[in-house]
């Protein structure tokens, strides 16, 4: 058993093992050297990958897929409480282990940094991940989504430092106790689980408690959420350096400079100027990368090593990805969902587009957010030059009685935006190939499966 495994975790069964935090943990724990397995229910390269690393995956959920010998079972809050495996652990007596209990304790020993907000956690992580490895640090990481480099949502490192994205939906980054903690930005959502911004305040004072004596809080001066939350844990005694564009920033962004699908962020850091390249397009993800540099010298990495390190993150799947180009028409796949990372991802496609018009396919997540966010979703489809509204992805939810895209569709129209509905997702490739021309570019948006969808949008422009 490798050196840092929880002796209870070394025989961990997953009961969805193929989802990102998931994923992340059980390769982790299978790197450390433990006998993992799990379920989930369908075949995936994530599978495949978990399998390559020796972990046992059954696909379907069954109670005879719980071997009894398992140390522990590991679930997520999306698994049901009726699940037949987890019924099954409940009568062998197996602990059941939450996974952001799992993964508090694969950071125990070790300097970790955790990478909160309500979007944005998984670019700065990954930025993170990378810029560290670049420096030679070898760290662990646990991402919410696959880097296109080095190729993995999460790994085991032999540095000191790890890094994980911590997901406060369900209030679980309350489990973690990092040497620095990053608040990207502070916004109401996960509506099932947070009745109001009074309850959101609340889970982020005691993650921000939860930092070690010592620690530090990096933290966004530019959102109203992140300043309000900076002055309620402002008596806690807490070091905090705040980064933005704000005039009384810690980490001041002086200028973003688009460079096509990249650009240049120049900031003023303890009274010095510092210029740097960021990979990948956008204001946006300029700022998740000042977030990271402001994190690492918390941690004691110099700014001048750090900064052009960032320049090897080239991006996350899903994250204005690039899937292809045929015909002249660009597709690009993004995960936005939330009206302000649809309205960051189509400012950072129209700064790198030029004259080139911005088509949009975008499948509404979850009937709850569509709810409370759907009038905002419209508004920020009214960036894009034309669009295709898909119905919602349920996901783990029941539907809401007159909750549909119809709340997207008629404020987009109000908005001015040119805005067409489509319930059958088999004729988006056909719709989008009479919008598209040369030179144009189509994103796929949103966090189900839509992303599917561009693989076959470029099969059908090809032809």
């Amino acid at each position: 058993m490798a050196p840092g495994l929880p002796t209870a975790m070394d025989r961990p069964h997953f009961i969805g093992i193929g989802g990102a935090g998931m994923s992340g943990i059980a390769k982790i724990l299978a790197q450390r050297g433990a006998k993992v397995a799990g379920s989930d229910a369908k075949e995936s390269a994530t599978v495949e990958a978990l399998r390559a690393l020796g972990a046992t995956v059954h696909i379907g959920h069954a109670a005879e897929h719980l071997a009894d010998d398992a140390s522990c079972v590991v679930v997520s809050s999306a698994i049901r409480a009726d699940n037949p495996e987890l019924a099954r652990a409940a009568e062998l007596g197996i602990p059941v282990v939450h996974r952001s209990d799992a993964l508090a304790a694969l950071m125990d020993g070790l300097r970790p940094i955790a990478v909160a907000g309500t979007h944005g956690k998984t670019t700065t992580t990954s930025m993170l991940a990378v810029s560290l490895s670049e420096l030679g640090l070898r760290p662990s990481y646990a991402i919410g989504g696959d880097l296109d480099a080095p190729g993995s949502n999460a790994l085991h490192g032999e540095g000191d430092i790890f890094v994980a994205e911590a997901d406060e939906s369900d209030r679980s980054f309350h489990k973690y106790a990092p040497e620095v903690a990053i608040v990207l930005n502070v916004e109401l959502d996960h509506h099932a689980n947070y009745a109001s911004m009074d309850e959101i305040y609340e889970s982020f004072e005691t993650f921000v408690g939860r930092i070690v004596p010592g620690g530090t809080l990096v933290i966004s001066a530019d959102h109203e959420g992140a300043r309000e939350l900076t002055r309620r844990v402002a008596a806690s005694g807490v070091k905090v350096v705040t980064y933005g564009a704000a005039d009384d920033a810690d980490v001041r962004v002086l200028a973003v400079v688009p460079q096509g699908l990249k650009s240049e962020v120049t900031v003023l850091m303890e009274g010095r100027e510092l210029t740097f390249a960021v990979s990948v397009p956008g204001r946006h993800y300029a700022h998740n990368a000042v977030a990271a540099l402001a994190a690492g010298v918390a941690l004691g990495i110099p700014a001048a090593e750090l900064a052009p390190a960032l320049a090897a993150y080239t991006g996350v799947k899903r994250r204005l990805q690039l899937k292809g180009e045929a015909a002249g028409v660009q597709v690009i796949d993004s995960y936005a969902h939330h009206p302000t990372e649809m309205t960051a991802d189509l400012e950072a496609m129209r700064a790198a587009a030029g004259d080139a018009r911005i088509l949009v396919v975008f499948q509404p997540h979850l009937f709850s957010r569509t709810q409370e966010l759907g009038k905002e979703m419209g508004q920020s489809l009214a960036l894009a030059d034309a669009s295709v509204v898909l119905d919602i992805y349920p996901a783990r939810e029941d539907p809401i009685p007159g909750v549909t895209s119809e709340l997207i569709i008629e404020a987009a129209w109000a908005a001015g935006a040119d805005v067409t509905a489509v319930h059958d997702k088999g004729e988006v490739p056909e719709v989008v190939a009479g919008m598209a021309g040369a030179g144009d570019l189509v994103l796929t948006m949103g966090a189900g499966d839509v992303t599917d969808l561009g693989p076959r949008i470029l099969d059908r422009l090809s032809k």
